[in-house]
């Protein structure tokens, strides 16, 4: 169901659920003052019947019927866009005694704004007040009500008291990490069994809705994307142990039951590799040990001892475990000593962590502690890849796994830029996701939110948030055109139109506020000091900028504006809005004839950072060159300038594929392919993930920005592209440089198309299968162009 197809069906008027929370629900919000509250409902059934839940909370739950989890949310959202979950839970329903049991965690948001464990994590909206909401009702077969389940006055709830969020510097954007003490939780509460009588009733402290339209609650809308799996998954393997033997610790890994004795007041550590950077939901169970104390350390990498979370990173070979450490804030779990073998006190941080690699201290107790197993729930957004790569190269085969796993790993509830860090969903890297997205899979679902995510950003003023959703606003204004790249390459995938109509005003809007900017001259300006000017990670440029920012204007703004400009008056002209995008072409135009009379250095014979200044870097050739400042024999000229330039900063990893299509456009494919060189020595770091940047040592080692090859291999070793909205025309115009065979398959909205090109000597031969009846348009290598037809095998060969 399409996202508006949700809204229209989405009514709320004969829900019965209000909002809960525990007793004194009107709490006093102060910094770090995180509350985990239980909730249990329990009810009998006879059998056969059915439940369907609507499930929802301020900030996050995780529901469970008869022990087993059912639903985890709410999708991330924020404070117009509240979202609730539907599901089906009848085939877990059991004859007898039933339980509905909830874990809700409030974040506090504090004001202003403080990171690192005190205000919660960013991207999860919150509100002042904790609240769960489920709507459902026991019906039997036939669909007759047989109880009301709703939340309300039957529900009984109560405060985690053991739970805390402790801060941390490193991972600060996610709000920090657990310190649970296990003696002070009720241990086997999501199950039926469990005697809740000691629990309070919980406290209604707000219905849906009043009759004069005030928000009393949330502004609820159903979950527009599918969840998220989790699917149960054991280490590859251990990698070193100190305290005890390491035959014995690796039973742990296993999925059958094992057992390893840790004797009173002992202390050991043992460290375990995934095989692969993941993100999951660790678990470990265990009986007995009373006091003992769990340090689990998250980390994506080995590091070398001299290096320093705080005072500077050292990264190399990411496997060295020699000499080597891993570095990260701990999540601190107490055991209760309530578990048995038979059934285990098991403990699994609320939120998933990000790892390859895994470290756990143990600091024995007053009595021995039996470990049973660790393992994890790999979680991630749904993404079922239709695409496929191979070729000549091993190493670029590599590189497409490795991209692919970078993917899958910063795809959750929204596009995300890391998942160690911050899980943050950024305008330029989702662009990026996206387009990536679009070359492996026809599900657009996790696209259509981030659209809609940031056109919720909107300020007033007519900017967008650079991220979002985020409680702590940021605005980065030349990442708000990656927005408009979104609607266009939506539009060239996908052909919905009435997509592109519906957020139609906001994009003027924006336009508008940079036209505002304009000067005297024509150029976009310099910008308001308050928001943050970054274009991309160069080495010397401070905070992802010229260091002339505060000079004067910045070129690449202009620049950007053009594209911008330009890219929108296409959309209009698709949508019927001719008039609009002459206007807004005209506009375009009279940027880029300011930009060549202000910004160009007849001296250097180069674009400048900022006007009338000595200060030059690649990146304003190749946006000249996107933004049609300059074109033809000119442009193709001033990039091989540029790219041969030592003294020139080179766009970054985030920046090439601006720096692809600026190549690409110009004829120059050998210079472009020569890019994967920066990609080839992630291999030999033993990264399994993507990193940040290429040049000094990433923070992050997974960042989707990175995963290009995603995109480029498909669409340009392949060749595979749309030709017309909603690929109602394929083009294939595969490059071939470097390599001597390539296959793949692209998906499209009409059925997949598969490629296949190789090279006898100089004879180059193409083979395609393309969808029944769609329109194929192919470019050999050597510029031959001629039409052909999906259905049958089409087949095509030149000589080079």
């Amino acid at each position: 169901m399409l996202q508006s197809e949700a809204l229209l069906n989405h009514d709320t008027r004969n829900w019965r659920g209000q909002w809960i929370w525990t007793e004194g629900s009107v709490r006093d919000i102060r910094p770090g003052g995180h509350t985990m509250a239980l909730f249990r409902r329990t009810f009998q059934a006879a059998g056969g019947e059915r439940l369907t839940v609507r499930i929802s909370a301020n900030s996050r739950y995780r529901l469970f019927v008869n022990g087993e989890s059912v639903s985890i949310g709410p999708c991330k959202g924020d404070a117009n866009r509240h979202f609730y979950e539907t599901v089906d839970v009848s085939g877990l329903l059991q004859a007898g005694k039933n339980v509905l049991a909830a874990q809700v965690v409030h974040y506090v948001g504090t004001e202003p704004w403080t990171m690192g464990g005190i205000s919660g994590p960013i991207s999860i909206w919150s509100e002042r007040n904790g609240g769960f909401l489920l709507d459902g009702a026991l019906t039997d077969a036939e669909g007759r009500k047989q109880e009301e389940l709703h939340t309300g006055a039957s529900w009984r709830c109560v405060t985690a008291e053991g739970y805390a969020i402790e801060p941390s510097g490193l991972i600060q954007w996610l709000g920090g990490l657990e310190r649970v003490d296990g003696s002070k939780l009720p241990h086997g509460w999501t199950h039926p069994e469990f005697d809740d009588s000691g629990w309070p009733l919980a406290v209604s402290f707000a219905p849906l809705r009043n009759p004069f339209g005030e928000r009393v609650g949330w502004a609820l809308q159903p979950r527009s994307i599918p969840p998220l799996y989790e699917r149960e998954t054991t280490f590859a393997s251990l990698v070193r142990a100190q305290g005890c033997e390491a035959n014995e610790l690796d039973t742990l890994r296993g999925l059958e039951s094992a057992s390893v004795i840790v004797p009173a007041g002992s202390k050991l550590w043992f460290e375990l590799d995934a095989g692969l950077l993941t993100t999951g939901y660790l678990h470990l169970a265990f009986s007995g040990g009373k006091g003992t104390e769990f340090r689990i350390v998250c980390a994506e990498c080995y590091e070398p001892e001299a290096s320093n979370a705080s005072k500077g990173r050292m990264k190399g070979v990411r496997t060295m475990s020699k000499g080597g450490k891993l570095v990260g804030d701990p999540d601190v779990y107490l055991a209760s000593g309530a578990g048995t073998p038979e059934s285990p006190e098991v403990y699994e941080p609320f939120w998933f962590r990000t790892f390859r690699y895994v470290r756990v201290e143990i600091t024995g107790g007053n009595e021995p502690i039996a470990l049973h197993s660790i393992g994890y729930r790999e979680t991630g957004y749904p993404l079922e890849p239709a695409g496929t790569f191979d070729c000549s190269d091993d190493e670029l085969n590599q590189i497409w796994r490795m991209s692919l796993n970078t993917l899958r790993r910063c795809m959750h509830e929204t596009y995300e830029d890391c998942p160690y860090y911050e899980q943050l969903q950024y305008t330029m890297d989702t662009r990026l996701q996206m387009l990536y997205t679009f070359h492996l899979t026809t599900d657009d679902r996790l696209a259509r939110k981030a659209i809609d995510d940031f056109h919720s950003s909107q300020l007033p003023s007519g900017m967008l948030q650079c991220r979002f959703p985020s409680m702590l606003p940021q605005v980065i204004p030349g990442f708000s055109f990656y927005w408009i790249d979104m609607l266009v390459e939506h539009y060239r995938y996908f052909g919905d139109i009435d997509l592109v109509n519906r957020y139609r005003p906001a994009m003027l809007k924006l336009l508008d506020w940079f036209e505002r900017y304009r000067t005297p001259e024509g150029i976009v300006g310099m910008l308001p000091y308050e928001l943050w000017t970054h274009f991309d990670w160069v080495e010397s440029w401070p905070f992802g900028a010229p260091p002339t920012q505060d000079e004067g204007p910045m070129t690449l703004h202009s620049l950007m504006y053009a594209v911008g400009l330009n890219k929108a008056s296409g959309l209009l002209d698709a949508g019927g809005w001719r008039d609009a995008a002459g206007e807004l072409r005209a506009r375009a135009e009279s940027v880029v004839e300011a930009i060549n009379r202000h910004c160009w250095s007849t001296e250097r014979r180069l674009y400048a950072n900022s006007p009338g200044t000595d200060d030059f870097s690649v990146h304003p050739q190749i946006w000249a060159v996107l933004s049609g400042a300059v074109t033809g024999d000119d442009a193709a000229e001033l990039l091989r300038r540029a790219f041969a330039d030592e003294t020139l900063p080179v766009a970054s990893l985030p920046q090439t594929f601006a720096s692809m299509r600026a190549l690409e456009a110009c004829g120059l494919h050998e210079l472009a392919f020569k890019e994967w060189d920066r990609w080839r020595l992630f291999l030999g770091l033993e990264l399994t993930t993507t990193p940040e940047i290429a040049h000094g040592t990433p923070r992050s080692d997974c960042h989707a920005w990175s995963a290009l090859p995603l995109y480029e291999f498909s669409a340009t070793i392949l060749g595979v592209r749309p030709a017309a909205p909603g690929y109602a025309r394929i083009c294939i115009a595969p490059r071939p440089e470097g390599l001597s065979w390539a296959s793949g398959t692209t998906p499209t909205p009409h059925g997949p198309v598969k490629t296949d090109w190789q090279f006898d000597g100089d004879a180059f031969t193409l083979r395609v299968d393309a969808p029944t009846g769609i329109p194929v348009d192919i470019v050999l290598p050597d510029g031959t162009r001629w039409e052909a037809t999906g259905g049958e095998t089409i087949r095509a060969a030149c000589s080079l």
